[in-house]
């Protein structure tokens, strides 16, 4: 009986991993043991704000994300430590031939540590099939801010998500309790992108979280953003921002025509949200301004 041999069919996309472990060294929050493997990896930790907080940017290389990569990403905070991640440019994901690409990450923050999640947006080219997760575990009182941004499509090149898929879950846990679960699913073309339901035509969404929310956040965020859409009006009237609140789980949600502006909206309800709740000011990241 002749030899079969097995031969693996090799991925059709990058395969990246990173890891990063977040530790407090006196009165320093320092980066610990880090490994990646394939095109992620993060520049030298950055200290604008002292030596509390770590603040870190994820780099990956390739620049864009095509069908069949798959990039993985985790980080763990020690108890006491405090880390600020952020991307030094927006994500774009490419048109597939036909393979999904994959990009999770899984969040984990010890009790006493804080974790700010602050990535740029992605921008889901017409045609791309993704398949993007983010995870975040809480043990005890730990803090967490966050946001993830999404534009299908690009409205500056008049690009409208017309094929393609796009499904997001995004998870915020505490001791193994389910805070804010969300899953979303959307195609290109189809109906819940242009209905009143859906997202009314409307190419950018995004959610931004906060556990563990200080009293009166929901009315001095709101308070600002109304302050300054009065300052600099939209330039689409379908513009939707919201702020709520619901068992301590601070939730704001954008829909619009601009990623901008919803980083704007963002960055200005973190503005709010960081002093009370991490008893420092707001210290923007120099990539924001690039």
């Amino acid at each position: 009986m002749p030899l079969r041999i097995t031969v693996p069919i090799p991925s059709p996309g990058w395969q990246a991993c990173l890891t990063l472990s977040f530790q407090r060294q006196g009165l320093r929050t320092i980066l610990g043991p880090c490994t990646h493997r394939g095109p992620l990896q993060v520049q030298r930790p950055f200290y604008p704000e002292g030596e509390t907080v770590c603040h870190v940017a994820i780099l990956h290389p390739p620049g864009g994300v095509v069908g069949g990569d798959e990039l993985r990403i985790n980080a763990a905070l020690d108890t006491g430590s405090h880390a600020l991640i952020t991307t030094p440019a927006a994500g774009k994901f490419y048109r597939s031939a036909g393979p999904t690409a994959c990009q999770m990450q899984r969040l984990t923050v010890a009790a006493g540590a804080a974790l700010e999640w602050l990535p740029q947006e992605n921008i889901v080219y017409a045609g791309a099939r993704i398949h993007a997760s983010t995870h975040v575990e809480l043990q005890g009182d730990a803090r967490f801010v966050g946001w993830e941004i999404l534009c299908l499509g690009r409205p500056a090149a008049d690009e409208v998500f017309t094929t393609g898929e796009y499904r997001q879950d995004f998870e915020l846990w505490r001791d193994g309790e389910p805070l804010y679960l969300e899953q979303g699913r959307y195609n290109g073309g189809a109906p819940a992108l242009t209905a009143r339901w859906g997202l009314q035509n409307q190419p950018v969404s995004a959610t931004l979280l906060c556990a563990g929310s200080p009293p009166d956040a929901v009315n001095a965020i709101r308070a600002a953003w109304k302050e300054l859409t009065a300052l600099s009006p939209p330039t689409d009237a379908g513009e939707l921002a919201t702020v709520s609140q619901l068992d301590g789980v601070l939730i704001c949600r954008y829909l619009g025509p601009s990623a901008v502006r919803a980083r704007r909206f963002f960055t200005l309800a973190w503005g709010v949200l960081r002093p009370a709740l991490l008893q420092r000011p707001a210290c923007p990241s120099r990539f924001w301004n690039t």
